[in-house]
């Protein structure tokens, strides 16, 4: 009997957890309705098999790794190993001079079939010969055709004997987005050609103090010492940039890898392919990045855009109607939200080429064509060595400071005045204290306006015995020296 009830009870109890369990699954299935994802098996090999192996097997034969070697001359001297010599005299006794060979590798990419091929500008740098080496293990002696350490690009040139070489195609970055697929093709650590992939992290980063014109694509793709000057691909095969840093405390990939964009490339090859030379044209504009509280006053509901804060006279900016207080939303179609990345969008075009602007004036977008052209003035060609002069800048390289120097020099385009570009070793100048990036002011109470002015004062006076009242300006500190022959 005892067994029964229990039987009894232990099937009621059942009953009850089973309808239990079925009204709280109805309650969750309201709640939040489940999705069931479709699972099927595989119809045919390909579907098994998806791989970047097509993609690869399509743009690695146009990468290529880079050698370079320099011939560094040094002396050794008998007692040169030393350290008891070494402490107290250094090299100072001399010895015998021996040459030593250093070398270096990096990456490439052919982006000419007849032989022109782009890597970084440091990969490069100082080398005295260069050697290529292909996919297919072919090499080649290079032929530097330009280098440019603003853009840190350089490139190329390998004589094929009229063999076309396979090339990559230059896209345009305008069509790339934040999580597009990319592959990283290049040589780390000299291991040989390596494919690595990962998606573009970010755009526009124009805050990696790599080089002048930085505006950078960011990747995840695993990128390593080696690696500079290769290509990112897109998933169609198209270089979309030139690996060129990464982001690293260790010197090794921590997936924060910088590629210069393909516009940027396109505009260094051709140059150099056409020209032999780069000349960048500019805007004739000063302008600062949008803060929150500027965005705010204007009445914007983000910041962006590029306030317009000087105008060159006379230059592209001003021809084209553009003032001081307005703001550039975009160049092209491409929107900016600082000065450095409104100055690369303008030096992936040519002089003489017509640029969009977007800018907004009173609360009112407007549209404008600007024709850029290069920046006036003197340039590093143009120097005036002062020589055989008993003064302060005897020894001296100064030069009137113009847009088009200033560019050259990486200096503010809107400073004007004498530069000191150069001093020479134990010379007068350098014995006073002259310095590379002085700006010359005044001169025996005499204002310095041009390299005229200052070869003027210098002519009439000077020799020994006389005495000069100078005034520099370093660092934005004016500093008045006086000086006795």
């Amino acid at each position: 009997m005892i067994k029964t009830l229990l039987t009894k009870m232990l099937r009621n109890g059942m009953a009850f957890l089973s309808v239990s369990l079925l009204a709280v699954t109805a309650c969750s299935a309201q709640e939040a309705p489940v999705q069931t994802v479709e699972r099927v098996v595989p119809t045919s090999q390909q579907e098994v098999t998806m791989s970047f192996s097509p993609l690869v097997k399509q743009a690695a034969p146009a990468v290529v790794n880079v050698f370079t070697s320099k011939v560094v001359k040094q002396t050794a001297s008998p007692f040169s190993q030393d350290p008891f010599f070494q402490r107290f005299f250094g090299n100072q006794m001399g010895g015998v001079p021996r040459e030593r060979v250093e070398s270096s590798l990096g990456s490439g990419v052919i982006v000419g079939s007849d032989g022109v091929i782009v890597t970084n500008n440091h990969v490069i740098e100082g080398a005295d010969e260069f050697k290529v080496v292909l996919a297919d293990r072919r090499e080649f002696a290079a032929e530097l055709i330009i280098a440019d350490q603003r853009t840190d690009l350089a490139v190329l040139k390998i004589d094929t004997e009229g063999e076309a070489l396979p090339t990559l195609e230059i896209t345009d970055t305008r069509q790339v987005e934040v999580g597009d697929l990319v592959l990283a093709i290049g040589n780390p650590f000299g291991v040989g050609q390596t494919v690595t992939t990962g998606i573009i992290s970010a755009q526009a980063r124009t805050d990696v103090g790599v080089s002048d014109y930085a505006f950078f694509l960011q990747t995840d793709a695993a990128i390593n010492p080696g690696n500079s000057g290769g290509a990112l691909v897109d998933s169609h095969g198209r270089l979309v940039g030139v690996n060129t840093a990464i982001f690293s405390r260790s010197g090794g990939s921590n997936g924060i890898g910088f590629a210069i964009p393909a516009e940027m490339v396109k505009r260094v090859v051709d140059a150099a392919v056409n020209d032999g030379q780069i000349i960048r044209p500019w805007l004739g504009l000063k302008g600062q990045a949008v803060t929150a509280d500027i965005a705010k006053s204007m009445g914007l509901a983000r910041p962006m855009g590029v306030l317009v804060t000087e105008i060159y006279p006379d230059g592209p900016a001003e021809k084209a109607g553009l003032k001081r207080g307005d703001l550039v939303k975009s160049i092209d179609g491409r929107e900016v939200f600082d000065e450095r990345g409104l100055k690369f969008l303008a030096a992936t075009l040519a002089p003489g080429d017509k640029a969009t602007l977007v800018y907004l004036r009173s609360g009112q977008d407007k549209s404008v064509k600007v024709k850029l052209a290069p920046p006036p003035g003197a340039t590093k060609s143009e120097m005036n060595l002062i020589e055989g002069n008993a003064s302060p800048f005897s020894g001296a390289e100064v030069a009137d400071l113009s847009p088009a120097l200033a560019d050259e020099l990486g200096r503010d385009p809107f400073a004007s005045g004498v530069l000191v570009n150069r001093v020479l070793r134990r010379s007068l100048a350098s014995r006073f204290g002259l310095r590379p990036g002085d700006m010359i002011r005044e001169v025996n109470g005499s204002v310095i306006k041009t390299s005229d002015d200052l070869l003027k004062i210098l002519k009439n006076q000077g020799g020994r015995g006389s005495t000069w009242a100078v005034t520099i300006e370093r660092n934005g500190r004016r500093i008045t020296s006086n000086i006795r022959m």
